[in-house]
């Protein structure tokens, strides 16, 4: 059985498919948003965030080449963003994390609107 041919993993990507597209609706709306909904929204991220880590994680376990290919396409697309070569994502996941923590401490303390 291909790696995509699993229900689990398919459901993931439908879930993931279905926060991006969520977050992506109302990412430009956060600067008119409730404190409530940027809360919201920010745990949407970090919902999709996690989520996608997992699912990067899955793939660098498995040995299908469809599996192997999403992961070299998942690198090339980070290259072209700017970072670097063979940069680890774990270290961007990471970051990330960190940063939707800062978004959401300056939430709580107002500074963002």
């Amino acid at each position: 059985m291909s790696f995509f041919d699993s229900a689990l993993i398919r459901a993931e990507i439908a879930k993931i498919t279905e926060l991006q597209e969520e977050i992506y609706e109302s990412v430009f709306k956060f600067p008119g948003m409730s404190k409530e909904d940027k809360i919201k929204h920010v745990n949407l991220l970090e919902e999709l965030l996690e989520k996608q880590r997992i699912m990067y994680t899955r793939l660098s376990l498995s040995d299908d080449p469809e599996a192997v290919k999403m992961k070299k396409q998942i690198a090339d697309s980070a290259t072209l963003m700017g970072l670097p070569e063979n940069v680890d994502m774990n270290v961007i996941f990471a970051n990330m994390c960190k940063m939707i923590e800062v978004m959401r401490n300056q939430i709580d303390k107002g500074r963002i609107s």
